[in-house]
């Protein structure tokens, strides 16, 4: 018995040592394969500075010199100035003015300044100074874009509703999803930006959004009427109440028969009254804003915020050439370098 109690603890001994050689082996190779990652990262970053040192000179005049060029070529070229306008679109003119937008820049690619000129009532030479014209959905808060997404889903199956998520919907939703618009010119000449108004104030107007102002305000006239009716109704119905009530204070009994036979109490005459009372109140509320929706909206769009009279000069970073300049001409310096390495090493392959 003690013998096989032996052999036992000597094979569990020997399968532990097997155990202990396996991780360490495991832990080695990780070792190793963590060591080799590092040790070629070392290696790339030494063979960039290793290039990096031997060629210095012509790294440093490259950047110099496409500095210099970039720095004359910012001061060279004419400076260019940016305006913008806010405005809130009716009747679906949206979609007019963001058309014409299109065709203003496509005017000022094909240089057609006669054209130009007509629409924006301005000589040759001014519109000349025009460089383009861009539009963007205006600001807005979250609010906005959770009603924009409110209404979206409810204008869809609901099974394609649930697949649709907010985030997904604010980031792929179209430039006419918005109510309000931001307008921006750059130009070269500075003060250009107020004569533009006129121009643009007409790229609201079609037939689509003149037709569609017609119905509204055809709509607005039958539903006026309607209530106008309904509310001349409630004052006979009013009066008749209160000749009732009249009656009811002149009899003794506060109860008045009429020749069908049915009582009308003084409790009942009262409700009657007050109800018919919120009803008019309602009605003419309902007036109230269909009066003011009609004073609102009585033109194609609002303008919420003017073209300033100066624009604003330009700073954009695609316009630094002197820090443009120098990042191309390293990045054309690094692709000749890859390109001689690759020619050297096709050429030398299998000659050795």
């Amino acid at each position: 018995m003690s013998e096989k109690q032996t052999e036992t603890s000597a094979s569990d001994e020997i399968d532990l040592g097997q155990l202990f050689n396996a991780l360490g082996r495991l832990f080695d190779r990780l070792y190793n394969f963590i060591k080799s990652i590092f040790k070629g990262i070392l290696s790339f970053i030494v063979s960039i500075l290793r290039v990096i040192i031997n060629n210095y000179k012509i790294i440093l005049i490259a950047v110099v010199v496409s500095g210099i060029i970039g720095f004359t070529l910012e001061k060279v070229k004419p400076a260019t100035y940016g305006s913008s306008m806010l405005v809130k679109p009716y009747f679906d003119s949206k979609y007019q003015l963001v058309t014409n937008i299109d065709y203003f820049n496509a005017l000022i690619g094909n240089k057609d300044y006669t054209t130009l000129s007509n629409i924006f009532d301005l000589d040759e030479e001014s519109v000349k100074q025009i460089k383009a014209f861009e539009i963007a959905p205006g600001p807005e808060t979250e609010n906005d874009r959770i009603k924009q997404y409110d209404k979206f889903v409810k204008s869809i199956d609901s099974v394609r509703a649930a697949e649709v998520e907010f985030e997904d919907f604010v980031e792929n939703r179209s430039i006419y999803s918005g109510d309000f618009y931001e307008i921006s010119v750059e130009s070269y000449k500075k003060d250009i930006f107020s004569s533009l108004e006129k121009g643009l104030n007409s790229s609201f107007t079609n037939q689509y959004s003149l037709k569609k102002m017609k119905k509204r305000d055809s709509l607005i006239i039958i539903q006026k009427e309607n209530i106008l009716a309904s509310i001349q109704e409630l004052d006979s119905l009013q009066k008749i109440y209160v000749n009732v009530l009249n009656e009811e204070a002149k009899s003794s009994s506060g109860k008045l028969n009429f020749d069908s036979g049915f009582p009308l109490k003084q409790e009942k005459s009262d409700t009657k009254e007050y109800e018919l009372l919120n009803q008019q109140l309602k009605l003419r509320n309902e007036l109230r804003i269909l009066e003011e929706k009609k004073i609102e909206e009585d033109v194609f769009f609002d303008t919420i915020s003017s073209f300033q009279k100066i624009g604003t000069k330009s700073d954009k970073i695609s316009e630094k050439y002197s820090l443009i300049f120098p990042i191309l001409s390293i990045i054309l310096l690094v692709l000749l370098y890859i390109t001689t390495s690759v020619v050297k090493f096709v050429n030398s392959y299998g000659k050795e």
